[in-house]
């Protein structure tokens, strides 16, 4: 073997080594997950820093890495060529042709690819120095050939960068369907993620307890009786009214009745309920979630009057509301437990009335629509039918059939619900 030779082949490894070394970076460098990597980067490691700050110069970090690669590629057959036309004559153009396209299509390509594919935040620190001085080196050239695309495309009508990558919501969304684990644990992770998002979509009006079902004391009343029905309630506050129930003057706070029944000896007489209840926090029915729940925390308070645009009483929203949108319902030893859902042996539900569409697409992985026009089941019908349905009537909406059970007056309390055949329930009971 001549001298030349050996140095030949010597310089198409080192060629087939830097290609490998450049197609991996390439795909560690965008496949490295930047939550993980911002999380490296507070805890002070340098190496996931320089990674961001490379990413935050895509287009000249990929412009770079391309070029670097196109490079080596090119570089490496015409070696190959030469020699094996040395040693075969015209017939080595076809040979190196063959050889090359194997050795870079395994060795430069696939196998670096492979590896930074499933190591990429590990591969993407540890290149990250080596990377930053490729781009300082071929910067310059890598954004002239990114003017020229750039000013290529705009001349049929193509203008990238004004190309939005979409929002973060999106991107959160579409990583909370990519989670995956055991069946029930995983949806049951997918809902409350889902449901975290959904905040600054709700509003209060679909999560609150309706003013039928709000236990309230009558400020009228006699005292020793609204003391009876207060330290009886299951429920911390009282909504507190005199005349009508739209004229709410206070909040009875249980705790604080009971220090000033204990203050007065335990008797109830001479107590005025209007001077130890709490002012009213009214808020609007459009206020959302998010909203409600930065106000709670500010207002260290847990609970809140909601009212309509007319100043109407439409019921009550509490901390708990909100926490359960997130993880589920709570259940404590004081809930009372109204099962509003009975699944049938056939797979049907029967549904009260009163229950809410979101609680329905959270408990069973459905996806009926959540308008602002209504949030129950039975406004869903009023909606839909656009009549006041007798019990018998049976109406199909969005590929479920609504069977109309049970009607109190104008008061929907009982809908049969059959699901779709194919979708199953996700995380259904």
């Amino acid at each position: 073997m001549t001298f030349e030779l050996g140095l030949s082949l010597v310089g198409i490894l080192v060629l087939l080594v830097l290609s490998a070394f450049y197609s991996g970076s390439e795909t560690a460098l965008t496949a490295a997950s930047t939550a993980r990597l911002r999380g490296y980067a507070k805890k002070g490691d340098a190496r996931a820093q320089a990674v961001l700050d490379l990413r935050a110069q895509k287009d000249r970090m990929l412009g770079a890495l391309l070029l670097g690669n196109n490079l080596v590629n090119n570089l490496s057959p015409a070696l190959a060529t030469a020699i094996l036309m040395a040693a075969f004559g015209e017939a080595g153009v076809f040979y190196a042709a063959i050889l090359m396209t194997a050795l870079v299509l395994i060795f430069a390509e696939v196998l670096p690819k492979t590896y930074a594919f499933h190591y990429a935040d590990a591969m993407s620190m540890r290149i990250a120095p080596a990377i930053r001085w490729t781009v300082v080196a071929f910067g310059p050239i890598s954004e002239a050939v990114t003017w020229m695309v750039r000013g290529t495309l705009k001349l049929f009508g193509v203008d990238v960068s004004k190309v939005s990558a979409g929002s973060h919501l999106e991107l959160l969304r579409g990583a909370i369907e990519m989670h995956e684990g055991p069946e029930q644990e995983t949806a049951e992770q997918r809902a409350m993620l889902r449901s975290v998002l959904d905040l600054a979509e709700v509003d209060v009006e679909q999560v609150m307890t309706h003013r039928r079902a709000v236990h309230m004391l009558d400020a009228d009343a006699p005292l020793e009786a609204l003391v009876d029905e207060a330290l009886a309630s299951p429920y911390s506050r009282l909504p507190l009214y005199r005349g009508a129930q739209d004229n709410i003057v206070g909040v009875v706070h249980v705790k604080l009745l009971l220090r000033h029944l204990r203050a007065a000896g335990g008797r109830a007489k001479g107590l005025d309920l209007a001077t130890i209840a709490m002012e009213p926090w009214f808020i609007p029915e459009t206020t959302t979630l998010q909203e409600q729940l930065a106000a709670f925390r500010a207002r260290r308070e847990h609970c809140a009057l909601v009212v309509d645009e007319y100043g109407s009483f439409m019921g009550i929203v509490t901390l708990e509301d909100i926490l359960e949108e997130i993880v589920g319902e709570i259940d404590d030893e004081h809930d009372v437990l109204v099962p509003g859902v009975r699944r049938a042996a056939d797979g049907r539900y029967l549904v009260d009335g009163t229950v809410t569409i979101r609680d329905l697409n959270r408990e069973f992985d459905w996806d009926l629509p959540t308008e602002t026009e209504y949030a129950t089941v039975a406004g869903l019908l009023l909606h839909e039918s656009r009549t006041l349905p007798r019990a018998g009537q049976g109406f199909t909406f969005f590929g479920f059939r609504f069977d109309v059970v049970r009607r109190q007056r104008n008061q929907i309390t009982l809908v049969r619900i059959t699901p779709p055949k194919d979708p199953e329930p996700g995380i259904g009971k």
